[in-house]
């Protein structure tokens, strides 16, 4: 086993590397336009030269490589996670190549995939720490539904509003399945852990051609498609550890799902706008300005964002950690972070003003 999974490690990496380098590279000179993010204008760009959006691509290949070794070798599938990972790779992947989708049909369709997947793979949580949600989930199959959907809503699509910004989105999901592996991997669930491992060892070939300089983006393709391994991933480990205080993996997912939640009601009630479309007034947007105006450095700053926001991430994420089995402790440490980020949004939004 030892042997076998040195060898797929060793696949991944030379693979990875030959489909990120010299692939990528020969796609971009024969296509131009293609997989390549060249719209400067858009509110959520800070770059100014074109980008390819090939590395969701480059990750889906790894993966299925992956998955095939599991299939092949440990007589292991993982249907959800090809399910999901791949369904919402194509929806993200159309607007890498530039088929427009409005984004209300966009939101639809990420609903109707979800309520199906989520139907198809029995796919439910049974508890969250709170009460009368949880009497709810075991009341109601439709409430249960509607809740995981907004779980899958809110983590895939926070993943795709961070992603743009070199390693932020690389590094954060990176910190988020090392702690969900630790979790496995100590309470025995082997193949989850192994599984998520690789995926682990994935995103690092990819934050080679991402941070600090970016070669390659993930884009929407690859931004939802790491939304939805995280996601799962959480879930699973959820429900194979029920020791473990749901509020722990509230925490470990808290930016993902905060940003998109705040972000949702500042335009609904302060901005009076459509939360739907994109602006350029999240965090680490209003981060990457002050920092901007600080340095005059565009490439500086735009890494620093990731390394300033993923770094207190961990940091925070130290306490929870050391005591995921207390659901007390979680509970209220968990409103910490709400209380941490909404501070932290008024000073660099005071600042920039």
């Amino acid at each position: 086993m030892v042997l076998s999974n040195f060898i797929l490690v060793c696949i991944l990496i030379s693979f990875g590397l030959f489909f990120y380098k010299p692939f990528l590279l020969l796609i971009y000179k024969k296509y131009p336009r293609l997989l390549v993010d060249d719209q400067f204008q858009k509110p959520q760009a800070f770059h100014d030269t074109p980008i390819s959006t090939s590395g969701g691509a480059g990750i889906l290949v790894l993966f299925l490589i992956v998955n095939l070794y599991f299939i092949f070798f440990k007589n292991v599938i993982l249907i959800e996670y090809l399910s999901f990972c791949s369904l919402f790779f194509l929806l993200g992947f159309m607007d890498d190549l530039k088929i427009n989708i409005n984004p209300k049909i966009r939101l639809l369709l990420m609903i109707l995939f979800l309520a199906s997947l989520i139907e198809f793979n029995n796919f439910y949580l049974e508890k969250t720490g709170i009460e009368f949600i949880n009497n709810l989930l075991e009341d109601s199959k439709g409430f249960s539904l509607f809740f995981v959907c907004l779980c899958f809503l809110f983590i895939i699509n926070g993943a795709n509003l961070i992603d743009g910004y070199n390693g932020l989105l690389g590094i954060h999901s990176i910190i988020i399945l090392i702690n969900l592996f630790l979790v496995n991997y100590l309470n025995g669930n082997t193949y989850l852990s192994n599984f998520i491992f690789f995926q682990v060892l994935i995103i690092l070939i990819f934050l080679i051609f991402n941070f600090p300089k970016a070669k390659v983006f993930l884009g929407d393709g690859g931004s939802y498609f790491v939304g939805a391994f995280v996601a799962i991933s959480a879930i699973k480990t959820s429900m194979l550890t029920p020791t473990i205080s749901p509020f722990y993996f509230c925490i470990i997912l808290f930016y993902l799902f905060f940003e998109v939640f705040f972000s949702f009601f500042r335009k609904l009630i302060k901005e009076k706008k459509s939360p739907i479309f994109p602006d350029d007034k999240h965090f680490h947007m209003l981060l990457y300005k002050m920092l901007l105006i600080k340095n005059k450095n565009k490439l500086k700053s735009n890494y620093y964002v990731s390394i300033i926001i993923n770094f207190a991430y961990f940091i925070l994420t130290i306490p929870a950690i050391i005591m995921m089995k207390n659901g007390l402790f979680c509970k209220y440490y968990s409103m910490l972070f709400f209380l941490l980020y909404i501070f932290s949004y008024m000073v660099v939004s005071k600042k920039l003003k």
